[in-house]
């Protein structure tokens, strides 16, 4: 929903994200970094995504980053890095984004989809040691919505079982769990810096970490033609850089991430006090050792259409991540899971709903929110 959408009965509207055009010195100093690059004429890899890799690593705490063109393609090419294709299977929550899943099949692999914690809404190592048997290669954990897995028991079962860990951390720049940034924890790790997200750029970028060299250099060599040095093509690679325009605003954004997720988590913490009365479930708090950066603020409502409806007649943007969870797609209907099969999954995605949150919410848009809430659900 647009931030100009009008409020109704004289409230406050309340728009679902906060992008850059609303702050304007930010937007001014990332102007300035576009005509730097412009004037340059250094659109592809160089010093700009040089430097932004070098930063970001040093961020997240791993040896090395590599910039690629998005999400999907930084979960494609961890996946291609370690060797997981036709004949491997990959296991995935089924409460996430489809390019989760996607990433597995573009690979050349195939997904096998599990149920997720009913408290947490997450892959535990429970539910992957139950799913484990030979075919399974890899497991992809998700920091789903910013929220930290509880990764120290599922890092151990895959050292046991000798698979590998790609963490899907799209949604969880500058989370930590047990102290450690997210997104090197396992094998490798993949960020997406789609415009919304808590590291957002100007358009698609991605970027793999680990402290694994030999999986980055594959990265590096599989997102531009598998080449090195100029035509001499190694393998088949893609077209999968990041481009030099995006690294120069994530550069610029990036020493501001950890204080926009300091004003995430207090936003956060201010609507779970006003929700208290409201008839929505708030989303869990991190679990003990764990993190939640909030990327996404999700509740669940027993009639989430009622309350979305509600909250647009109030002025108040709302999104639902995700309708459809991944075995129920269409572009998955092959994998043969019939309706209830993973329960918990399917029960999420009937409920949740995304409430506004972004730095630099107010205290009165807080209460906005949880006014229209309130009302909805009461009435």
């Amino acid at each position: 929903m647009s931030a100009t959408h009008p409020a109704a009965a004289g409230g406050l509207a309340v728009p679902f994200v906060r992008l850059d055009r609303d702050d304007p010195e930010l937007l001014e100093e990332l102007l300035d970094e576009v005509r730097v690059v412009a004037a340059q004429g250094a659109f592809t890899l160089g010093a700009h995504v040089e430097a932004f890799e070098a930063d970001f690593a040093a961020y997240c705490d791993a040896g090395d980053a590599v910039g690629v063109a998005s999400g999907t393609d930084a979960l494609v090419l961890a996946l291609r890095a370690l060797g997981v294709g036709p004949g491997d299977e990959v296991i995935v929550p089924a409460n996430t984004f489809v390019a989760t899943a996607e990433a597995v099949s573009i690979a050349g692999a195939t997904p096998r989809p599990v149920d997720v914690d009913p408290e947490t809404g997450l892959l535990t190592a429970e539910i992957v040691e139950r799913a484990l048997h030979p075919r399974v290669r890899c497991v992809i954990p998700v920091h789903l919505y910013g929220a930290t897995v509880d990764m120290g028991p599922l890092l151990q079962l895959a050292r046991v079982a000798g698979i590998a860990v790609v963490e899907d951390a799209c949604q969880a720049h500058g989370a930590r769990y047990r102290g450690r940034r997210v997104g090197a924890l396992g094998d490798i790790g993949a960020f997406s810096f789609y415009p919304a997200k808590n590291l957002g750029a100007w358009g698609d970028g991605g970027a793999v970490v680990t402290n694994r060299p030999e999986l980055a250099e594959r990265v590096r060599l599989l997102r531009s033609h598998g080449e090195r040095p100029r035509y001499r093509h190694r393998e088949i690679g893609s077209t999968a850089r990041l481009d030099a325009l995006q690294a120069a605003v994530l550069r610029a954004k990036l020493p501001r991430l950890d204080g926009w997720n300091a004003e995430r988590r207090w936003a956060a913490a201010e609507l779970q006090r006003a929700l208290e009365p409201a008839g929505v479930l708030p989303p869990p708090p991190a679990a003990d050792g764990g993190d939640h950066v909030y990327h996404l603020f999700v509740v669940q409502a027993p009639d989430r259409e009622a309350l979305r409806a509600g909250l647009a007649a109030r002025g108040i943007a709302s999104a639902v991540h995700y309708p459809v969870p991944v075995h129920r797609t269409e572009a998955y209907a092959h994998l043969g899971f019939p309706e209830g099969s993973l329960p918990v999954a399917e029960g999420l995605a009937g409920r949740i709903c995304s409430l506004p949150i972004f730095p630099g919410m107010d205290a009165e848009q807080i209460a906005a929110v949880a006014a229209a809430v309130a009302e909805v659900t009461e009435g």
